[in-house]
């Protein structure tokens, strides 16, 4: 039986051997007991979200669940030898984890700590390069130094100045160096806060993203016949910015239309009959693919069989909203290598673009995209409509006759790919070429 369909038996294995009812793991899973026990035997898939919440739950890597815990090791030293290079005998992989456990295991916890390590380089660029909250506090750091050294130098230079003068000089130095003292509280402040307090000290933008992430980016209120967008809003808007409210209360809207327009039990049958598919179920529920991807995004990780990620830009390619898979960043600011398909999609509105696409150093399958381009709002005589495109990313199909792969990267400062013709600067992972 091939691994990946032991998944609910290893989840029973580590249950019982840890002594956790499973009524308690599905309680703190967020699903039913039924749910979880047609798990456990093996009778529904499992994946994305709720399997790194059962993970977590159960103290374990999610991949000793799905793959084993020799797999899981083997898997990693392939990956480890396949991003370095080198002279490393793939063939003898297998023998070398089982001669040597601790060396593997220590080589598969050093190629941990680099990934965490990449991903906290990439985080800190991407923030240092394109935060605007940075980028302000800093711009006002230097107007103040500069205003403070202008005054200073005419109060340094010889000959006499009038008191008046003088006394003007000196107050508007004490009060430029209390406002430079006070920007950079503010800057350390903003540097060593948390995620949490980072993300609520940032854009509406970011808000907006919080919000959605704290709630899976399912919404319960929204999927009755008479949810409430206001009881949804009371309950995930209440410690945003006015700003960010508008943004929440907008998505809010669109997100009860389209549970209107596409109900759970009527998505239902077709999702299990054709996956996250949006192109055979926008045929299936005779529905606008763009509705389709939304809804996907939306649904609960109990219906949904696959995890799947969505971005959404305008005609500037601006994101406007971003569900980001675990495997698929999706960078807030700059660093759109990941969204290619999305921004290709603008060039092209009204043709849904379907192609796989691959990240450097990831073996397997990889991931699938779909993007297509659609006027926002009403079409206007005689006036040119305003584009938004959208980008589903799910797992990959494994449709035979498949294209070659779209490759796309995270940044290029840390993206190791040093062949790629688009790069726009060398990476500090990877030797320039």
């Amino acid at each position: 039986m091939p691994r990946d369909t032991l998944t609910g038996s290893r989840i029973r294995e580590r249950r019982v051997a840890i002594g956790v009812k499973q009524a308690d793991l599905a309680r703190r899973a967020g699903i039913s007991a039924s749910y979880l026990n047609l798990i456990e035997h093996n009778r529904r898939r499992i994946g994305g979200k709720l399997l790194l919440d059962i993970a977590a739950v159960l103290d374990v890597e999610p991949t000793m669940l799905t793959e084993g815990a020799g797999a899981a090791l083997i898997a990693t030293l392939r990956e480890t030898a396949s991003e370095l290079g080198g002279a490393a005998e793939l063939d003898r992989v297998d023998e070398f984890a089982g001669r040597f456990p601790g060396w593997a295991q220590l080589l598969a916890d050093c190629r941990a700590r680099i990934v965490t390590l990449e991903r906290s380089v990439e985080t800190l660029t991407d923030r240092m390069t394109h935060d605007p909250h940075l980028a302000a506090s800093l711009h006002e750091m230097l107007s103040t130094v500069t205003a403070i050294h202008s005054t200073a130098s005419i109060l340094a230079e010889p000959g006499e100045i009038d008191p008046d003068w003088q006394t003007r000089f000196h107050r508007n130095i004490h009060e430029d160096s209390a406002r430079l003292a006070e920007t950079s509280r503010g800057l350390v402040t903003y540097l060593e806060a948390d995620e949490a307090d980072a993300t609520r000290t940032g854009t509406p933008q970011e808000e907006l993203d919080a919000a959605l992430e704290a709630t899976g980016h399912h919404v319960p209120e929204l999927e009755t016949a008479g949810g409430s967008v206001d009881a949804a809003m009371e309950r995930l808007g209440q410690d945003a910015s006015l700003s960010a409210q508008g943004l929440l209360r907008d998505w809010l809207t669109r997100y009860a239309a389209d549970a209107r327009a596409l109900p759970l039990d009527l998505v239902e049958t077709p999702l299990r009959r054709h996956g996250p598919d949006p192109v055979a179920l926008a045929h299936a529920l005779d529905a606008d693919p763009a509705r389709v991807m939304r809804r996907l995004a939306t649904l609960p990780p109990d219906l949904l069989p696959e995890p799947v990620g969505l971005a959404i830009c305008d005609a500037s390619g601006t994101l406007r909203y971003r569900k980001p898979l675990p495997d698929f960043p999706m960078p807030r600011f700059g660093a759109a290598c990941p969204l290619w398909p999305l921004y290709h999609a603008l060039n092209r509105p009204g043709v849904l673009l379907s192609l796989p696409v691959q990240q450097p150093g990831r073996t397997g399958p990889g991931l699938w995209a779909e993007a297509l381009a659609v006027p926002r709002g009403r079409i206007a005589v005689n006036d040119e409509a305003i584009y938004e495109a959208q980008m589903l990313v799910r797992p990959h199909p494994l449709v035979s006759e498949t294209p070659v792969p779209r490759p796309v990267g995270v940044a290029c400062r840390v993206c190791p790919r040093e062949a790629c013709a688009a790069r726009s600067e060398p990476s500090i992972l990877a030797p320039a070429g």
